[in-house]
């Protein structure tokens, strides 16, 4: 039995994208999609937990952690883009039934792939990820700016901050309760990669084509009504990037979907929580594999 991760890369359209790996081959496969500014590593203390069950993938999108990073002006920098990277790392790996973990940038990437292939999904896992414009509250104004003003550079700069170290450790403390939970390591590590000569300028074009996900916001709840995926949805109170606001209209399209929400944890809920997501998720899967 294969606990231990394995660290490996892929190579896929002239990229190298980095992924994680432990578990068995054969078994139910858990696909595990990180989020901003971090990278597989945010999943490094719940792929073992699930790695005696489960066969577990955590990669790296392009840009992020330790896959390639071409410039951005060489690159399409998207969440298609990423979301298609990710169906060719599947089928690479000839896995093609799986449980999706889905944080942040992974609801986005994620849920683009449910919508194009439901038969693949065998449940869903959402943890402050949104799909309703009702998570999207006032931090997002000035994104929202620049998605109406894209050619405008003053909007764009206007977002560098969040590419700085004070943002990235925000990210990981605002909102927990116990901030002595958190590990430095964490935005210590990301604030690293994000410092890469080029990267800031990849984060910013993410920030804008983050604004193509709102339009597809009713063809994925249709997905939600449809397919009816089994769902556990895990949310720390204290995000204000995807605000509580964001996790309880899941329900009326999923109403059969559990949802847990964390009081004192906040946007990476699963680093000041970890023991109490890990024991609802090992629940969820070993009732829906």
């Amino acid at each position: 039995m294969r606990k231990n991760i394995q660290y490996h890369t892929a190579a896929l359209e002239g990229l190298d994208i980095f992924y994680r790996e432990a578990g068995e081959p054969g078994s139910p496969v858990v696909l595990l999609l990180h989020g901003f500014p971090t990278s597989s590593h945010m999943y490094r203390q719940l792929i073992p937990a699930l790695a005696d069950r489960y066969h577990v993938i955590a990669p790296d999108y392009p840009g992020f952690g330790y896959s390639s990073a071409p410039d951005h002006d060489k690159f399409e920098y998207s969440f298609d883009r990423f979301s298609q990277i990710i169906e060719q790392l599947l089928e690479q790996l000839n896995i093609t039934k799986f449980f999706v973990y889905l944080m942040d940038y992974g609801a986005p990437v994620g849920f683009r792939i449910a919508a194009r292939h439901p038969e693949r999904i065998q449940g869903l896992i959402i943890q402050n990820g949104n799909a309703y414009d009702e998570g999207l509250k006032d931090f997002w104004d000035p994104i929202k700016a620049y998605w109406k003003d894209r050619s405008n550079p003053d909007k764009r700069e206007a977002l560098r901050w969040l590419t700085s170290f004070q943002a990235t450790q925000w990210q990981y403390t605002h909102g927990v309760k116990d901030s002595t939970l958190i590990s430095p390591d964490t935005y210590t590590l990301d604030q690293s990669l994000l410092d890469r000569p080029g990267n800031q300028e990849i984060q910013l074009d993410m920030f804008l084509d983050y604004g193509t996900n709102p339009p597809l916001y009713p063809a994925w709840q249709q997905y939600f009504r449809e397919a009816q995926p089994p769902t556990l949805i895990l949310w720390g109170k204290g995000d204000e990037i995807f605000p509580e606001s964001g996790a309880h209209p899941y329900l009326n399209d999923l109403p059969n979907a559990e949802i847990h929400i964390f009081e004192d944890a906040g946007h990476f809920a699963l680093e000041s929580h970890g023991s109490e997501l890990i024991a609802y998720i090992r629940q969820f899967l070993n009732q829906n594999k």
